[in-house]
């Protein structure tokens, strides 16, 4: 893997942020609206909007357009990362522990600000943030400064610092005399309700919580909140507007979270036919996190393609296969931080090999489904009129090879071009 953005970009990006609002049109090979893949289309971008797109011959040009011809490229919206940890870095540099415990939250913030460069660079204008795993708030801060135009980045949507049940969440295993900082806030029973009320009050988008963790008597993953714990949670987070997120691996702690009323479930290695059923009942949106599982794995030392598959691969490949049979939406969120921020394909390219996903349906859950995931439908995620104008070509065919999605050339978001090459 490699960095994308190289000293001319960073300097490009940087310059674009004072660019002046311009009306173009766009004249890609091919232009994928969110849902399906259309030659000879043109697409009309005036100030931050989407105002046109269609076929030609059936769009009306504004005379002072910028005419942008791009011959074998395709123009897709921007792209979404479902599940970010932009306060993470791989975990084969820095592990877990030491990030959270000997880094200091500023320091952390500072590495963030070219994590996030390197995610819009690659063409992902709009990230879900799933907590800062014990920077606090800094997220909400780094969210600002990107608003603010202080620094180039995607669109937040953030989790500030996420809920765990007291006794689960590590780090772990420090001398029991002495305080350690969690990588999350620990609550629960009614307690639960302030935490939540807290974390809302001080910039969290939605809410985040651990249904379970690696706590059982062997290490497994086994569930951190009762139903009632979690459904309590939820009330608090549906009467401020929010939507509730869990983190859960085991088939209970699914359950229980589903049942709660959670949105997206994060992880979900040991998924099966009835919780599978049970998501699409529900309308749940699945993140399978495959690219997380695969570079720890490696990171450990497993050999990809020589040695066997460690078990959590073989588990990862088996839930994410009885997913996508049993047709659960499945969005693109793939715990990046654990695995280089701007390598966000590496997930789409794990869902084809890991559960046989394939052109289209991988695009989807890149824009569409992810947009529908963070109630963002209305605003980004499709190429269609008063939608924002975020925008990404990229050389070849996605559809034929995801892989394609690495090659970006241009990337726009609210109408200000950030990359444009040559």
């Amino acid at each position: 893997m490699k960095f994308i953005p190289t000293l001319c970009l960073v300097l490009a990006a940087f310059a674009s942020l004072a660019q002046p609002k311009s009306t173009w049109v766009f004249q890609p090979d091919r232009v994928f609206d969110g849902t399906d893949m259309h030659e000879g289309w043109v697409v009309v971008v005036e100030g931050n909007q989407i105002t046109a797109a269609g076929p030609k011959a059936s769009v009306n040009a504004p005379k002072d357009a910028q005419v942008v011809a791009m011959p074998g490229l395709t123009l897709l919206p921007g792209l979404i990362e479902g599940h970010s940890h932009l306060l993470l870095y791989p975990y084969n540099i820095t592990d877990w522990d030491t990030q959270v415990l000997k880094e200091s939250d500023s320091y952390r913030t500072v590495r963030a600000t070219v994590h996030a460069r390197n995610t819009l660079m690659a063409g992902f204008t709009t990230v879900r943030d799933l907590g800062t795993e014990g920077a606090g708030y800094s997220d909400v801060a780094l969210k600002r400064a990107i608003n603010e135009g202080i620094i180039p980045g995607p669109r937040m949507i953030v989790a500030g610092r996420a809920i765990v049940s007291t006794g689960s969440y590590g780090p772990k295993g420090y001398d029991t005399d002495q305080t350690i900082m969690l990588g999350a806030e620990a609550a629960d029973g009614n307690d639960l309700i302030r935490v939540v009320r807290d974390q809302i009050g001080k910039g969290a988008d939605f809410v985040k919580v651990y249904a379970d963790y690696r706590w059982g008597t062997k290490g497994e993953d086994q569930p951190s909140f009762t139903l009632e714990e979690l459904k309590l949670i939820n009330e608090v987070t549906r009467s401020s507007g929010r939507y509730l997120v869990c983190h859960a691996k085991s088939t209970e702690a699914m359950r229980r979270a589903i049942l709660a009323g959670a949105e997206t479930i994060e992880h979900g290695d040991f998924i099966d036919e009835e919780i599978a059923q049970l998501m699409k009942q529900h309308n749940v949106t699945f993140y399978p996190t495959v690219a997380a599982i695969d570079a720890i794995n490696q990171y450990r030392g497993w050999k990809k393609g020589k040695d066997e598959e460690p078990a959590p691969v073989k588990n990862k490949k088996k839930s994410l296969s009885i997913a996508v049979k049993a047709g659960v939406t499945i969005g693109l969120g793939g715990d990046v931080g654990v695995f280089p921020h701007g390598e966000n394909v590496y997930e789409l390219e794990l869902m084809g090999e890991y559960g046989g996903m394939k052109g289209l349906d991988l695009l989807r859950a890149a824009t569409t489904v992810n947009a529908r995931a963070l109630h963002m439908e209305n605003e980004i995620g499709s190429i269609r009129p008063g939608l924002k104008a975020d925008l990404v070509a990229v050389k070849g065919d996605p559809t034929k090879s995801i892989s394609e999605l690495r090659k970006v050339v241009f990337v726009m978001k609210e109408g200000v071009v950030y990359r444009n090459e040559k």
